[in-house]
């Protein structure tokens, strides 16, 4: 967001002040953006005014987001500008001088799969760049013929994860050891399904819950959504590769419409209209397999940091004390392989 909205969205979110619940407990935030475009930023400054708001945040992963890419170079290899912007913020965090979070503890960046073999060149030199802290890739894959839905960054076709040259990247992705984000929406799950069953070594971890749509043809039909969606993920618990990342669902295209509200969610509205999809996952995959995500600065067009981590603290206050412990933190720690 540009600089006089974002002024505007702090003014909004300011509206609603929580007490911050149970301050102690260490977090992980697996997957959030930094950027600094013509037209809006978001950078380390302005994360740490929002994780600053209260809640542990123990570490974080940032995630690719089309941002800081070189320009003087192979359009391929253009990605790796934005794992050496990562690195350096990294680097910035564990300096000391800006708080005990250390951001971008793992960094997930984006390769084109569909390069098939000749991704390689591409995946290793995001690997140079980042020695310590590179983990994987991310290639969005959200995509619908409706025109009212937006697809994902990356301009994916139809069928993308299905793809012979995307299979073949994948197999170079399994090779290197390296982690797979999935982003797709709901009513692609199924070709994650087979993606997870044809690479059972490669760590996979679920954006965004695969991506429940509530706008287009499926605004006003949320009970229909849940339920094609809970159908659909399902199938991935017997990938015992997946993870899944439970946030990242009070986007424009989720449909709750926050953003259109004169003030925004307190935490418990949060709950009572998304808690089903945290409840599922955490039903199905358990705590072993699922990790919080702030999603920030996109989730933040809907809610404040601080109120979105007392939702998930609310949706979670029956789970044992162990449980907790995995869901906040250790295991996006596991998956990401963090070194803390």
């Amino acid at each position: 967001m540009g600089n006089g909205e974002s002024v505007l969205n702090a003014k909004w979110l300011a509206q609603v002040q929580e007490e911050v619940l149970d301050p102690m407990l260490a977090i992980c935030d697996a997957h959030h953006h930094l950027w600094w475009r013509c037209e809006s930023r978001y950078m380390l400054d302005d994360f740490l005014r929002d994780i600053n708001s209260g809640h542990r945040i123990a570490s974080t992963v940032f995630v690719e987001c089309n941002a800081m890419y070189k320009w003087n170079t192979d359009t391929c290899l253009a990605p790796v500008g934005e794992t050496e912007f990562a690195q350096g913020i990294a680097a910035m965090s564990a300096s000391n001088n800006f708080g005990p979070t250390r951001v971008a503890s793992a960094i997930v960046s984006f390769a084109d799969l569909t390069l098939g073999d000749k991704v390689r060149n591409v995946l290793e030199a995001h690997q140079k760049a980042s020695i310590n802290r590179f983990r994987g890739i991310r290639h969005a894959s959200g995509w619908h013929s409706d025109l009212a839905i937006k697809n994902s960054h990356t301009n994916p076709t139809e069928g993308l994860m299905l793809r012979d040259d995307f299979l073949r990247g994948m197999s170079v992705l399994d090779d290197l050891g390296l982690s797979f984000d999935a982003c797709c929406y709901h009513h692609q799950l199924p070709e994650l399904v087979k993606l997870a069953h044809s690479f059972p070594n490669v760590t996979m971890i679920l954006d965004h819950f695969g991506g429940p749509l509530g706008i287009g043809p499926y605004e006003g039909c949320r009970d229909q959504v849940f339920a094609e969606w809970s159908n659909n993920i399902q199938w991935l618990t017997d990938c015992s590769n997946v993870y899944i990342k439970l946030g990242g669902i009070n986007m424009k295209l989720n449909g709750y419409g926050w953003h259109k509200r004169s003030i925004p969610p307190t935490s418990d509205e949060l709950v009572d209209a998304t808690a089903p999809y945290y409840e599922e996952c955490i039903r199905l995959f358990g705590a072993d397999r699922c990790m919080f995500e702030s999603n920030f600065p996109v989730d933040k067009d809907s809610c404040s940091y601080a109120v979105l981590w007392n939702a998930f603290k609310k949706i979670t206050k029956g789970n044992s004390t162990r449980d907790r412990e995995k869901l906040f933190h250790d295991t996006a720690v596991k998956a990401y392989r963090l070194n803390t």
